[in-house]
């Protein structure tokens, strides 16, 4: 929790300046998946890694530009891999490559490969997984950051059609049209990864399961009862059920 807590205070180093988000999240004691991610690349990151990012867009880290920078600064290589044109904004990667992760290759081996909210939109897992794995070296580490497949939102995406996908993101979390794609979890639970990563020359090295209450993100009375829900959860010991999942796999 320490590292966490010390990630927050460099991430918001005036706290009310971060608005009623960070202040609110600060009295519950509670810390986003975001950062929950973002602290474990921060602590795989060294001198001279080989990073690739799959589905980067215009962000490595769309709520931490500070740490962004700093970390790809200590890297030899950032390749950032999307056929999207997001990635033509994006500051961070030093090489950009605009084509499907099942198109690329590369001279280089990566320490580590990350796809942060990239896996649930994957069609071919087992295609995708091929090419990670032939461009991740020895004992690198693949990290994948996605929602789980039975947290509630996930559920409601699978069953309602694409066209009402970007009006809901819209109205809840302030995202442009370019930022919604369709979504296919089929990466979405541990028994998925697990089998997915072993027939591929992986093993398991970390997984959790991290509480998101970003539902009601942009509003403030009820993320505030949306918080006070995942309090309540945790002093009955009951699950909270909007989860994400944060998996590190090893090359054998």
């Amino acid at each position: 929790m320490q590292e966490l807590q010390s990630l927050f205070e460099d991430k918001y180093p005036d706290l009310f300046e971060g608005g009623w988000g960070p202040i609110t999240r600060q009295k519950f004691g509670y810390y986003t998946p975001d950062d929950y991610y973002e602290g474990l690349v921060e602590k795989l990151i060294q001198r001279g890694t080989k990073w690739a990012d799959i589905g980067c867009g215009r962000d490595i880290f769309p709520s931490n530009a500070l740490l962004a920078r700093k970390l790809a600064a200590q890297c030899e290589v950032v390749a950032g891999i999307d056929p999207d044109p997001n990635i033509d904004d994006n500051d961070f990667v030093t090489e950009a490559h605009k084509v499907m992760i099942e198109d690329f290759s590369s001279d280089h081996e990566f320490d580590l490969v990350t796809l942060r909210m990239v896996a649930e939109h994957i069609s071919n897992p087992e295609e995708t997984l091929r090419i990670l794995a032939s461009i991740t070296q020895k004992d690198g580490l693949i990290i994948i950051y996605t929602p789980h497949k039975w947290a509630p939102v996930s559920f409601v995406a699978r069953w309602t059609p694409m066209s009402a996908h970007h009006w809901v993101k819209s109205r809840f979390w302030g995202t442009e049209e370019r930022d919604t794609f369709p979504v296919e979890y089929k990466m979405n639970t541990k028994k998925e990864l697990v089998r997915l990563f072993d027939a591929a020359g992986f093993e398991e090295a970390s997984y959790e399961l991290i509480d998101d209450c970003r539902i009601f993100n942009n509003f403030r009375v009820l993320n505030y009862l949306e918080l006070c829900f995942w309090q309540f959860c945790r002093w009955v010991s009951f699950p909270y059920p909007e989860k994400c999942i944060i998996g590190a796999y090893r090359k054998k």
